[in-house]
Protein backbone atom coordinates (compact mmCIF):
# COMPACT_ATOMS: atom_id res chain seq x y z
CA UNK A 1 0.00 0.00 0.00
CA UNK A 2 1.37 3.44 -1.00
CA UNK A 3 1.30 5.92 1.84
CA UNK A 4 -0.20 9.41 1.01
CA UNK A 5 3.14 11.12 1.51
CA UNK A 6 4.84 8.99 -1.09
CA UNK A 7 2.00 9.62 -3.56
CA UNK A 8 2.39 13.40 -3.24
CA UNK A 9 6.14 13.23 -3.79
CA UNK A 10 5.72 11.04 -6.87
CA UNK A 11 2.99 13.30 -8.27
CA UNK A 12 5.15 16.40 -7.80
CA UNK A 13 8.03 14.69 -9.58
CA UNK A 14 5.82 13.70 -12.53
CA UNK A 15 4.35 17.20 -12.86
CA UNK A 16 7.81 18.75 -12.78
CA UNK A 17 9.11 16.33 -15.40
CA UNK A 18 6.14 16.97 -17.72
CA UNK A 19 6.49 20.74 -17.41
CA UNK A 20 10.21 20.84 -18.09
CA UNK A 21 11.18 22.00 -21.61
CA UNK A 22 13.73 24.15 -23.42
CA UNK A 23 11.90 27.40 -22.66
CA UNK A 24 11.80 27.16 -18.86
CA UNK A 25 12.52 30.44 -17.09
CA UNK A 26 12.58 31.28 -13.41
CA UNK A 27 10.69 34.58 -13.68
CA UNK A 28 9.03 36.77 -16.32
CA UNK A 29 12.14 38.76 -17.24
CA UNK A 30 13.70 38.48 -20.66
CA UNK A 31 17.08 37.91 -19.02
CA UNK A 32 15.88 34.66 -17.43
CA UNK A 33 14.68 33.37 -20.81
CA UNK A 34 17.95 34.36 -22.45
CA UNK A 35 19.92 32.62 -19.69
CA UNK A 36 18.54 29.16 -20.50
CA UNK A 37 18.48 29.33 -24.30
CA UNK A 38 20.83 29.75 -27.21
CA UNK A 39 19.99 33.17 -28.61
CA UNK A 40 20.14 34.88 -31.98
CA UNK A 41 20.06 38.65 -31.61
CA UNK A 42 18.41 41.18 -33.92
CA UNK A 43 16.77 38.44 -35.97
CA UNK A 44 13.05 39.12 -35.57
CA UNK A 45 11.58 41.66 -37.99
CA UNK A 46 9.36 43.85 -35.83
CA UNK A 47 8.12 47.41 -35.35
CA UNK A 48 5.33 49.25 -33.56
CA UNK A 49 2.79 51.96 -34.33
CA UNK A 50 -0.17 53.74 -32.86
CA UNK A 51 -3.71 52.63 -33.68
CA UNK A 52 -6.16 54.29 -36.06
CA UNK A 53 -9.10 52.10 -34.98
CA UNK A 54 -8.92 52.39 -31.19
CA UNK A 55 -9.88 55.87 -29.90
CA UNK A 56 -7.67 55.36 -26.85
CA UNK A 57 -4.41 57.24 -27.59
CA UNK A 58 -2.59 54.87 -25.24
CA UNK A 59 -3.06 51.94 -27.62
CA UNK A 60 -0.03 50.71 -29.53
CA UNK A 61 0.32 47.82 -31.96
CA UNK A 62 3.58 45.86 -32.22
CA UNK A 63 3.99 43.96 -35.50
CA UNK A 64 6.24 40.97 -36.12
CA UNK A 65 7.02 38.72 -39.06
CA UNK A 66 7.04 35.10 -37.81
CA UNK A 67 9.10 33.22 -40.34
CA UNK A 68 7.75 29.77 -41.27
CA UNK A 69 8.63 27.49 -38.36
CA UNK A 70 8.65 30.24 -35.73
CA UNK A 71 6.85 29.37 -32.50
CA UNK A 72 6.00 30.89 -29.12
CA UNK A 73 5.90 34.58 -30.02
CA UNK A 74 6.30 36.77 -26.94
CA UNK A 75 6.06 40.46 -26.08
CA UNK A 76 8.49 42.03 -23.57
CA UNK A 77 8.67 45.65 -22.43
CA UNK A 78 10.55 47.88 -20.01
CA UNK A 79 8.93 50.11 -17.42
CA UNK A 80 9.94 53.35 -19.08
CA UNK A 81 11.82 54.87 -21.98
CA UNK A 82 14.66 55.82 -19.65
CA UNK A 83 15.56 52.17 -19.05
CA UNK A 84 18.63 50.77 -20.80
CA UNK A 85 17.26 49.22 -24.00
CA UNK A 86 20.10 46.66 -24.05
CA UNK A 87 19.61 45.44 -20.46
CA UNK A 88 17.44 42.33 -20.67
CA UNK A 89 16.76 42.41 -16.92
CA UNK A 90 14.66 45.52 -17.55
CA UNK A 91 12.28 43.69 -19.88
CA UNK A 92 9.26 41.93 -18.38
CA UNK A 93 6.92 39.69 -20.31
CA UNK A 94 3.41 40.99 -20.90
CA UNK A 95 1.16 38.06 -21.74
CA UNK A 96 -0.64 39.09 -24.92
CA UNK A 97 -2.06 36.67 -27.45
CA UNK A 98 -0.74 37.65 -30.89
CA UNK A 99 -3.39 38.29 -33.53
CA UNK A 100 -3.24 37.64 -37.27
CA UNK A 101 -2.43 40.32 -39.81
CA UNK A 102 -2.83 39.51 -43.51
CA UNK A 103 -4.38 36.20 -42.51
CA UNK A 104 -1.46 35.24 -40.30
CA UNK A 105 1.39 36.26 -42.57
CA UNK A 106 2.25 38.84 -39.90
CA UNK A 107 1.33 38.94 -36.23
CA UNK A 108 0.41 41.85 -33.99
CA UNK A 109 0.33 42.52 -30.25
CA UNK A 110 -2.19 45.12 -29.10
CA UNK A 111 -1.13 46.86 -25.91
CA UNK A 112 -2.61 49.78 -23.95
CA UNK A 113 0.06 51.72 -22.07
CA UNK A 114 0.23 55.33 -20.94
CA UNK A 115 4.02 55.14 -20.79
CA UNK A 116 6.51 55.25 -23.63
CA UNK A 117 8.98 52.39 -23.23
CA UNK A 118 11.15 49.84 -25.03
CA UNK A 119 9.73 46.62 -26.49
CA UNK A 120 11.37 43.40 -27.70
CA UNK A 121 9.54 40.63 -29.56
CA UNK A 122 10.88 37.07 -29.37
CA UNK A 123 10.15 33.69 -30.89
CA UNK A 124 11.76 30.27 -31.14
CA UNK A 125 13.08 28.90 -34.41
CA UNK A 126 15.21 25.77 -34.85
CA UNK A 127 15.48 25.44 -31.05
CA UNK A 128 17.03 28.88 -30.72
CA UNK A 129 15.62 32.03 -29.16
CA UNK A 130 15.44 34.88 -31.66
CA UNK A 131 15.11 38.49 -30.51
CA UNK A 132 14.07 41.65 -32.31
CA UNK A 133 15.94 44.90 -32.11
CA UNK A 134 14.53 47.11 -29.33
CA UNK A 135 11.44 49.03 -30.44
CA UNK A 136 10.96 52.51 -29.01
CA UNK A 137 7.32 53.34 -28.32
CA UNK A 138 6.66 56.99 -29.18
CA UNK A 139 2.88 57.15 -29.25
CA UNK A 140 2.89 60.16 -26.92
CA UNK A 141 5.69 62.28 -28.36
CA UNK A 142 5.43 61.29 -32.03
CA UNK A 143 2.05 59.69 -32.76
CA UNK A 144 1.83 57.62 -35.92
CA UNK A 145 0.39 59.56 -38.87
CA UNK A 146 -2.30 57.62 -40.75
CA UNK A 147 -2.95 58.53 -44.36
CA UNK A 148 -4.14 57.39 -47.79
CA UNK A 149 -1.74 59.73 -49.57
CA UNK A 150 0.15 57.52 -52.02
CA UNK A 151 0.60 57.87 -55.79
CA UNK A 152 -0.16 54.81 -57.90
CA UNK A 153 1.12 54.95 -61.48
CA UNK A 154 -0.03 52.26 -63.90
CA UNK A 155 1.90 53.05 -67.07
CA UNK A 156 3.40 49.54 -67.13
CA UNK A 157 0.65 46.90 -67.53
CA UNK A 158 0.10 44.80 -64.41
CA UNK A 159 3.10 46.39 -62.65
CA UNK A 160 1.90 49.46 -60.75
CA UNK A 161 4.41 51.86 -59.24
CA UNK A 162 3.76 53.15 -55.72
CA UNK A 163 5.38 56.42 -54.63
CA UNK A 164 4.98 58.44 -51.45
CA UNK A 165 6.45 61.24 -49.36
CA UNK A 166 7.31 61.33 -45.69
CA UNK A 167 4.63 62.70 -43.42
CA UNK A 168 4.99 65.37 -40.76
CA UNK A 169 7.80 63.41 -39.04
CA UNK A 170 10.63 62.96 -41.54
CA UNK A 171 12.65 60.43 -39.56
CA UNK A 172 11.98 57.30 -41.59
CA UNK A 173 14.97 55.11 -42.40
CA UNK A 174 13.18 52.28 -44.20
CA UNK A 175 9.79 51.63 -45.79
CA UNK A 176 7.72 48.44 -45.65
CA UNK A 177 5.28 47.80 -48.50
CA UNK A 178 2.55 45.14 -48.61
CA UNK A 179 0.35 44.47 -51.63
CA UNK A 180 -2.72 42.40 -50.73
CA UNK A 181 -5.83 41.10 -52.46
CA UNK A 182 -9.46 41.68 -51.45
CA UNK A 183 -9.32 38.68 -49.10
CA UNK A 184 -6.45 40.37 -47.26
CA UNK A 185 -3.92 37.79 -48.43
CA UNK A 186 -0.41 39.19 -48.62
CA UNK A 187 0.88 38.96 -52.19
CA UNK A 188 4.20 40.69 -51.63
CA UNK A 189 6.03 42.13 -48.64
CA UNK A 190 9.13 44.22 -49.29
CA UNK A 191 11.37 46.85 -47.73
CA UNK A 192 13.06 49.73 -49.55
CA UNK A 193 15.15 52.71 -48.54
CA UNK A 194 13.57 54.65 -51.38
CA UNK A 195 10.08 56.16 -51.35
CA UNK A 196 9.04 54.02 -54.28
CA UNK A 197 8.25 50.39 -55.10
CA UNK A 198 7.08 48.69 -58.29
CA UNK A 199 5.16 45.42 -58.27
CA UNK A 200 6.96 43.08 -58.68
CA UNK A 201 10.49 44.39 -59.25
CA UNK A 202 13.24 43.89 -56.70
CA UNK A 203 15.70 46.45 -58.08
CA UNK A 204 15.54 48.65 -54.98
CA UNK A 205 14.34 46.07 -52.44
CA UNK A 206 16.71 45.68 -49.48
CA UNK A 207 14.69 43.09 -47.55
CA UNK A 208 12.07 40.71 -48.90
CA UNK A 209 9.63 38.79 -46.69
CA UNK A 210 7.69 37.37 -49.63
CA UNK A 211 8.03 33.63 -49.15
CA UNK A 212 7.04 32.58 -52.66
CA UNK A 213 6.83 34.10 -56.12
CA UNK A 214 3.96 36.63 -56.06
CA UNK A 215 1.10 36.06 -58.49
CA UNK A 216 0.61 38.28 -61.48
CA UNK A 217 -1.99 40.96 -60.83
CA UNK A 218 -5.16 40.87 -62.87
CA UNK A 219 -6.72 43.75 -64.78
CA UNK A 220 -9.91 45.17 -63.25
CA UNK A 221 -9.30 43.38 -59.95
CA UNK A 222 -9.18 45.26 -56.64
CA UNK A 223 -6.09 45.33 -54.42
CA UNK A 224 -4.71 47.26 -51.46
CA UNK A 225 -1.33 48.78 -50.66
CA UNK A 226 -0.14 49.16 -47.07
CA UNK A 227 2.94 51.29 -46.40
CA UNK A 228 4.84 51.80 -43.16
CA UNK A 229 7.56 54.41 -42.79
CA UNK A 230 9.79 53.16 -39.97
CA UNK A 231 12.37 55.09 -37.97
CA UNK A 232 15.77 53.79 -36.89
CA UNK A 233 14.34 52.82 -33.50
CA UNK A 234 11.58 50.77 -35.19
CA UNK A 235 8.70 53.17 -34.53
CA UNK A 236 6.22 53.63 -37.39
CA UNK A 237 5.91 57.33 -38.11
CA UNK A 238 3.81 56.98 -41.26
CA UNK A 239 1.10 54.40 -41.97
CA UNK A 240 -0.62 54.48 -45.37
CA UNK A 241 -3.45 52.23 -46.55
CA UNK A 242 -5.13 52.59 -49.91
CA UNK A 243 -7.30 50.41 -52.12
CA UNK A 244 -6.97 50.51 -55.90
CA UNK A 245 -8.25 48.82 -59.04
CA UNK A 246 -5.72 47.61 -61.55
CA UNK A 247 -6.21 49.05 -65.02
Amino acid sequence: MIRPGYFIVILQFVLFACDKDDTVQVDDSLSSLVAVNEIVMDNVIACASGSNTDPDPNTIIAYAYPRPGATDLRYYETNSISDDKNDYTKYKRITITPQDVFNGYLKKFIRVTAQEKWVIITFFENNKLHLSNPIKLKHKTKPTEFSTDITITQDTPLMPIFAWDDGTIAENKIYFQVVADTDNNLLSGTYTFEKQFQYYKLDNVVLNVTTSTPPQLNSNDSYAITLMGVSEDNWVNLFIEKKFILN
